[in-house]
Order: C-alpha cells, then structure tokens, then sequence
C-alpha cells in the first residue's frame, strides 16, 4: 500500500489472499471481430484457451476457460447448435450452453466458472480470474443448532446492521449522522435513539468501502471520541478505505486492513471474509460472517461481488436494492436530456436492477433475504429537482418479486429498530414471532437534518486564500496528475442553483497537454462543460478530496459533446487523486513571493455559440436573460451560499424506500453502460468583464 497510518494495520492468516490475474487481453480490433455466439480465443504467452461469448442483440459478453469440469477435456465448436450457443467436450460429449453457462448434456450437473470481463475505456477487453474462486469453502464448519436470541440482526439505517453474534456485536457502515456526498444524500431513516450506543458498544465494525454513506466522518467522530480504540475491519482495497483519516483529524487507532478471501478468526465460533467487487475491486468489497457455521452474506454495494461466484444457501443473504446512486442522467443536461427522457430512463433501469436483484436472490436460494443499504433522500431544499427527478425502487416492491418467483424465501423489509432472530427463524421461516418490530411510537422517517451545521462547513471554503490567486488552478491540476488525454474541460463556478456566479471562476482545462486556454483549441477533441456549485468544488479542492462528492452527490450539473462518457477522466478524479492532498502551505509562499495581485481576465471563448440548456431548476426565481456579465461592486462582496431553510412542518416522505447506484458513472446492473447518443453542450460564452476596477482576490472570473 502507498498508505499507511500507525493506526492502521494489515492483518494476515495461514490461507494464501484471494488474488485477481488478467489471463487474457483483446484490443479493441479483436473485440470486434467478435461473432455472435461462442468464440474461441488463445493467450499466446501460455496456450491456454478461452471461450468468449457475444450476444450482439443485448451486447453482453460472457468468459469461461475452454476447459470440461467432468475430467477437463477441450471443448469445440456444436455443429448441432445452430445459435452458436452450445460448445461440445472432445472427451465424453459432454455439452455446455456458454450463455447461461450452465451444462446441457448432462442436464443439471455442473455450472461453469465464469471469467470476470473487464470492458476497457479504448473498446479493449482483459478476462480476469479471481483464485480461488470459492475461498470459503476452506475449513468448512457444520452448522449447529441455534438457541432462541442467540444470533440477533438489527436494522439501523441505510446500511447499518448490528449483529448480535453470541457474546460479540458485530456493526456494518455505521452512517448515523449528517450527509454523504457533500450535502447531497441525507438518511431517510430515523436511526434508533440508542444506535450510537449500540456503535460504541461494538466489539468490531465492517466498513465496506471508502464512499461517505459507508463511511461516515461524522459518525466515527463522535465514535472516536468515546471508544478510539474499537476495532474496524476494512478490504485491501488499492485505494485505501481509510486514505482520508489523517486530514479528518478522526482519532481512531486500531483500522485493521485484511486480505481478500481469508478467514479472519474472532474466537472459535465467529470468523469472516471480506470478498472483492468483480467489476469495482479498486474499492468495493462485500463480507461473509460465519457463526457456528450459520453464514450471512452482506453483498453492499457490489455491482458484481466476488466476480459473480458466491456462496449458496446461506441462512441471511443482505444486499442493496434502490439504484440511484449516479448523476447520470439526472444532473446532465442538453441534447435529448429532456425531464421526460430521464424519467423514462430511470424508469427503465430500476426495473433492471429489480429483476436482477431478484434473479441473483433466486439463484443464490438464501433462507432469508432482506434489501437494505439504499435509504436516502435528496432532503437539501434546493435538491427537489433531483428528489423529484430521480426515482428508485423500493424495498417493498423488490421483496413482493422475490415473493412471486423464489416463493420459498423468506423476505423482511426491515425498519429502524427492527430486530430479526436468526434462530427463531430458521426454526420456522413462517414464524411471525421471529421478527421484532419497533414500537408504533417510534419514529421512522426523519424530518430535519441540521442543514446548516454541514453546508457552512462546505462554504467556509469559498473564502480560503488559495482563491485569491488565479494560479491555484494550474497547482490543484498538476497535483491531481491526469493529462494525455484528449479531453477539454470548461468548469463554472455557480451558486445552488447552478446559475453562474459573477465573483466566480470559469475556466478551461485542456487535458492533452494540461493547459489553460482562454479559448477551446481548433484540433477536434472532446468537450465536457460542468457547472460546480461553489462552496462544494471549492471544499473537494481544498481538501484534495474526490470529485464523488461532486458527481454521485448531485452537486454538479453536466453537458458533452460528443454525448460519451470519459471513463478515464471519471475514474481518475473519483478513484485515483494523490492520497495526500495538494501543498496549499507552498503554494501561498511561492505566490506571495512572486507574484503581483490578481487582475481579473477575459472570459474563455467556447464558441461555437449554443443555446443554453441547463435543466430547469423548480422552485427558483425566474430564468434571467442572457446578458453581459455584471461588474463587481468594489465593496467586499461574498458569493450568497446560505442554503435555503425548509419547510418548518415535516413532509412526509413516501413509505417507498429511496437509494444508490456505484464510482465513477455506476451503472445500476453489472452490465449497463452510460448512453452515448449525441447530445448539444452549454457553451454560451459569457462576456469578458471590461471594467477597470478591482474585484475582490478571491472573485475572479477566468484564469489562465
């Protein structure tokens, strides 16, 4: 790790760590050349051969080693099968549907291991093997027999659970408090009066992933301030779950990093392993807990968790189920971005990822499931366009699927407080008595979030020195390291409502060489234009923090052109900035040293003109025309970042759960890619400012 606290601590076991290995890579020619159906391709370094499948209709491509699982003959090409689905083992006949991977002749007998295929950002594609593929199958336990409140889950909020493991307590991604993503998630549920108590109180804690509605500052402040000393187990992740600590100021001294695919051992009864994300392994992981030999699987957020190997018949089964969790297509705007597109969208893609939920559930056959970890809302008043805009699956609407097509699964859609005994249920899954329920008191829903205590502690940042120096952009983007790559990128700075700000910065970056044009270069190249709200963009850069707060936070609004998705450039500013933020100390000196004040500079030029097509924004003041910039009052002036306060009387929230989605444009199933059809960007260029007076240092327009 490039990372490492005295705090923290990796942690080994007598098992050899799960390893990913890329066994075969296809550049984007070969990719391709793919035919419809089965095809057959060799790694050239060590002749071992690959089946790869293509459906062209839905685009998914699916892997496996061209190797039989009966005594490992070769398989080649059915003549039989006319689709090209069906491939034949030279030894015994035996017959494998390489769609489904599942064998055909015999019927029921194996299921074939797939390869993780990583789809690259050039049209390439890398077949990746985790191995072992099945880790916790290695020192199998029989299950014994569990005692009435013996083994006790309890629902928190979002995806807190505390299970009670015997003597030990056991918590997953305590978010208790304040919002994840900046200001854009808040928590939906109420979490139990007591739950921070329950936090302190726990003998470890899961977290699953370095994304603020796992990991919540907030929250483990107030847990460091009690109990610094409680262990936190975390994945080796390449990007460290806990990459932020030492800037938190969060004292907590005993994060305990562990290997993938390894029995972690707490006493004889109770060990885990945390597993890898097969198509996010950089950061999401997901856990398996195993107590007397009764195992529960929390699968999180995990688009494909485990490459899509992963224990049957396990007694709990906990996994997300709302998506959501992407700015995609909410905060973009321009070209076919229309209110009505998006809803059709998003409609769209929920019932995806309902229907693969409950296909995975089916399939895994877990005596019980319950979805969680998607109870969020858009609460922030000026976020009701996004509320409104972007809709999500409820837990209801999941289980009653589940109900319909895996009938013999028992399903819970927990609240907060509520307490579902493992032993009881497993006894008798019909058993009402298994699950405890809050009180009809309780409350629920919440209905205020201390808006100002954490949105002033973003804007605080609007005033901080470094923006008194237009050279601040050159500093923060040499530091954030990503060039080559045909990109321009024009930023504005605006206010809640994503109208710019005249005591704002406007710039362009362009990518190819890190440069700062004041206009867009005459080469072809990719435009992407990306309205920041101020005191946001201005915190993440201060701090050196990613830009997930930005884009999974709803905190930017977005247009392209062309309309595709830069994933290098997503994945770099959401997963792969330097883990130490940028030298501000330095960077004062050398501008104080150096350097004359500020002027204010012309407006970069992005011509050609376009119409500005910002999504309208509900419940503001009305659309202003398009008119020169105003000049500045000389008088100090700051930028109106106050957040609007609610309603004083509780809305309230509709008993459909709302949630996530996944880094950099997570798609909600495993295989969905952003769409790319063309779209026009806002590249109305605003006026130069011409007027000789002096703005304040920190409110200049462009720079350089």
């Amino acid at each position: 790790m490039s990372f490492v606290f005295d705090v923290v601590s990796k942690v080994s076991g007598t098992m050899s760590s799960q390893r990913a290995k890329v066994v075969l890579s296809l550049d984007a020619e070969a990719v391709d050349s793919l035919k419809e159906g089965a095809n057959f391709k060799k790694n050239r370094e060590d002749g071992i051969c690959y089946i790869i499948y293509k459906d062209k209709i839905t685009n998914v491509v699916k892997a496996c080693k061209n190797q039989c699982k009966h005594q490992g003959g070769l398989f080649i090409k059915d003549m039989e099968d006319l689709d090209s689905r069906t491939v034949k083992c030279t030894k015994h006949n035996w017959k494998l549907n390489v769609s489904t991977m599942k064998y055909v002749n015999p019927p029921d007998s194996f299921l074939q291991d797939e390869l993780e295929v990583e789809i690259l950002n050039d049209g390439g594609l890398q077949l990746v093997e985790l191995s072992p593929v099945d880790p916790w199958l290695a020192d199998p336990r029989e299950p014994v027999e569990l005692q009435e409140g013996e083994v006790k889950v309890m629902y928190l909020t979002h995806a807190c659970m505390e299970l009670q493991l015997g003597q030990s307590r056991f918590m997953f991604d305590p978010w208790l408090k304040g919002p994840a993503f900046a200001r854009g998630w808040w928590l939906l549920h109420e979490p139990p009066a007591d739950s921070l108590d329950r936090l302190c109180a726990a003998d470890l804690i899961y977290i699953s992933h370095m994304h603020s509605d796992h990991l919540s500052y907030p929250t483990l402040k107030d847990l460091s301030e009690r109990r610094p000393d409680v262990p936190i187990y975390v994945g080796d992740t390449s990007r460290p779950v806990f990459w932020y600590l030492e800037q938190s100021q969060v004292k907590l001294t005993n994060i305990n990093v562990v290997p993938f695919g390894v029995w972690q051992n707490i006493n004889k009864d109770l060990r885990f392993m945390i597993l890898m994300d097969g198509v996010h392994p950089e950061m999401d992981t997901c856990i398996i807990v195993e107590y007397k030999g009764h195992m529960i699987l929390n699968t999180v957020d995990c688009t494909r968790p485990n490459g899509g190997r992963l224990p049957q018949n396990v007694d709990l089964m906990l996994s997300d189920f709302a998506g959501g969790a992407s700015g995609f297509p909410v905060t973009f705007s321009g070209g076919k971005y229309s209110d009505s597109w998006k809803a059709e969208f998003i409609r769209n893609e929920r019932k995806k990822l309902l229907n693969y939920k409950a296909a995975l559930v089916k399939s895994l056959q877990p005596k019980i499931y319950c979805p969680f970890a998607g109870y969020f809302v858009e609460a922030h008043p000026s976020d009701r366009y996004i509320k409104d805009t972007n809709a999500k699956n409820s837990a209801e609407d999941l289980n009653a699927l589940i109900n319909k097509v895996a009938p013999d699964i028992k399903t819970w859609t927990p609240k907060p407080g509520a307490v579902l005994d493992l032993g009881l249920a497993l006894r008798d899954l019909t058993n009402s008595e298994a699950i405890t329920n809050p009180p009809a008191s309780a409350k629920i829903y919440k209905d205020s979030w201390d808006f100002n205590l954490y949105v002033d502690e973003l804007n605080s940042a609007i005033s901080s020195d470094i923006f008194k120096h237009q050279n601040w952009t050159q500093f923060y983007y040499n530091w954030a390291g990503f060039q080559n790559y045909n990109l321009v990128v024009r930023v504005i700075e605006t206010d809640d409502n994503f109208e710019p700000l005249t005591v704002g910065y406007d710039y362009l970056v362009d990518f190819l060489d890190l440069s700062f044009p004041t206009k867009r270069p005459d080469r072809e190249h990719s435009y992407v234009e990306i309205k920041n709200r101020i005191g946001v963009m201005r915190y993440l850069v201060l701090h050196g923090r990613l830009w997930d707060d930005l884009y999974i936070g709803f905190q930017n609004y977005i247009s392209r052109d062309p309309d595709i998705y830069h994933f290098k450039f997503w994945n770099h500013f959401q997963t792969e900035l330097p883990v130490h933020r940028p030298d501000w100390d330095q960077f004062l000196l050398q501008e104080t040293s150096t350097q004359q004040p500020d002027t204010p500079l012309e407006q970069p030029d992005t011509s050609p003109e376009q119409p500005d097509t910002s999504p309208e924004q509900p419940d503001t003041s009305p659309e202003q025309p398009d008119t020169p910039t105003e000049q500045p009052d000389t008088s100090p002036e700051q930028p109106d970042t106050s957040p609007e306060q609610p309603d004083t009387s509780p809305e309230q929230p509709d008993t459909s759960p709302e949630q996530p989605d996944t880094p950099a444009e997570r798609p909600d199933t495993p295989t969905e890619q952003p769409d790319t059809s063309p779209e026009q960007p806002d590249t109305s260029p605003e006026q130069p400012d011409t007027s000789p007076e002096q703005p304040q240092p920190w409110s200049y327009c462009v720079v350089l």
